[in-house]
């Protein structure tokens, strides 16, 4: 019999003290999509050291739920998937429902080949091994939609960060930030975006494993509050409607030494300016960034989102408080210039497996240390807007434009690929391929109708 992992007892216990009836095993799967299953309270003594049964080809559907044809990946033979005893919350917005996020696993319990959760531990540890840690935290936008006969409706609509759209949000906002606190989330913005009805929220950096767990938790917490709490949809989707803007789920990331207790992305003496290591890192990014967007812009729609003069970072580029550029490098805050000092990612949306997104950023990153590389100029402006010569200068060139192509790149990429492994690199590639072909015959307007509420 399997030893049971430490915090066992306690945790049977204080589910037993939150009234928790339910217990939902959660993990995210290559395709982005959150899924898992639930156990009754009744059967966690077992199932919270040896996890639950899953078949071998669950990860193996797509977006649109097409079971896809992958090589060892068939549905025969089961994995397992085990939960990392930490994660444990209670789901505010239900009565009697918790959850935790999960590891996939063989019957060994070793990582299978193709846990998004386990690749971005393994960047993780080539962190360590350099001296580095990675922090970081996901920033998403995302449209509050009423539903009504001709299909969704942008909802509680106001001007750009205005008061007015603050008032009109509230009811809802109000209870997802409530139940991201309850839930352990540092919440450090919330206002009301550009779009109609189109939301962002902004939460506490956190190390790289804690920050794609977070992610997670709060897709599922606007998503529940909304559904269940106030009969709305919630649509993370990166272009959910064609005549609106885009939503994106930035990356906000950060290089500490390996005890966390220094930022190491400013120039000591310029917190303003980036230091020497810092650059090779950013430097790696911007390298691998055509093969990236794979993982970090992967579905579909992601590419009518990533467009030039869009605020997405449509081209490798980078800048200082560049809001266009792919790269920004942000200027810290006054009194804590220090810690607050980090690099964004904008050419990210949430329809990302938050896991792939981060442990393929910190892979390349550390390429770019290994390989010593340097940045080239910042782009002054907006890089849609250089000349010819300026562009040149900057390293400015675009970004894959359709999802094909992104995953070509992706597959010609030996550090990305080496990383991910074979069987998650053929597993990622057969299944966003396979959505790509079926979504290029339902044409854009059937897609955003059957993946509005998937992300």
């Amino acid at each position: 019999m399997t030893d049971a992992p430490p915090g066992h007892t306690e945790l049977l216990d204080r589910i037993a003290a939150d009234g928790v009836r339910l217990l939902r095993f959660l993990y995210c799967d290559p395709s982005g999509v959150i899924r898992g299953k639930q156990a009754h309270a009744s059967r966690l003594d077992g199932a919270l050291t040896s996890g639950l049964g899953l078949t071998r080809a669950q990860n193996a559907i797509n977006v649109l739920d097409d079971l896809v044809a992958v090589e060892d990946m068939e549905p025969v033979g089961e994995i397992r998937i085990v939960p990392d005893l930490t994660t444990y919350v209670r789901l505010p917005w239900l009565d009697g429902v918790g959850s935790v996020l999960c590891d996939q696993v063989g019957h060994d319990g070793r990582d299978w080949g193709c846990c998004p959760r386990a690749f971005l531990q393994r960047a993780v540890a080539a962190a360590d091994e350099a001296g580095l840690r990675v922090r970081a935290a996901f920033e998403n936008e995302f449209y509050l939609a009423e539903r009504i006969p001709d299909g969704p409706r942008p909802w509680a609509d106001g001007p750009v960060y205005s008061s007015a759209g603050l008032d009109r949000a509230a009811p809802v906002m109000n209870d997802i930030v409530d139940a991201l606190v309850e839930q352990g989330l540092v919440v450090e913005q919330a206002i009301n975006e550009y779009g109609p009805g189109q939301q962002e929220i902004s939460v506490r950096y956190a190390d790289a494993l804690a920050a794609a767990d977070n992610q997670l938790r709060l897709r599922d917490t606007v998503r529940g509050v909304a559904e269940c709490g106030h009969g709305l949809l919630a649509s993370f989707a990166p272009r959910p409607w064609p005549d609106a803007i885009g939503s994106g789920t930035h990356v906000h990331f950060s290089l500490w030494d390996a005890e966390g207790t220094t930022n190491l992305l400013p120039e000591p003496a310029d917190p303003f300016a980036v230091s020497e290591r810092a650059r090779a890192f950013l430097a790696g990014v911007l390298d691998h960034l055509p093969a990236l967007v794979a993982l970090t812009c992967p579905s579909y729609l992601s590419y009518d989102r990533l467009r030039p003069s869009a605020w997405a970072g449509s081209t490798v580029s980078w800048g200082f408080d560049n809001r266009e550029a792919a790269l920004r490098v942000a200027s810290p805050f006054r009194g804590r210039e220090q810690e607050s000092a980090n690099a964004e990612l904008k050419a990210c949306d949430a329809s990302s497996n938050p896991y792939l997104a981060l442990g393929g950023l910190i892979l390349a990153g550390l390429d770019g240390v290994a390989r010593e590389l340097d940045l080239p100029e910042p782009a002054p402006r907006d890089p849609a807007s250089l000349s010819w010569e300026e562009a040149g200068r900057c390293g400015v060139q675009p970004l894959p434009t359709d999802q094909r192509t992104a995953h070509a790149l992706l597959e010609a990429d030996p550090v990305l690929m080496e990383g991910l492994g074979d069987l998650l690199g053929r597993c990622i590639l057969a299944t966003r391929r396979a959505e790509y072909d079926r979504c290029a015959e339902m044409g854009d307007d059937a897609v955003r109708a059957a993946t509005f509420t998937t992300f």
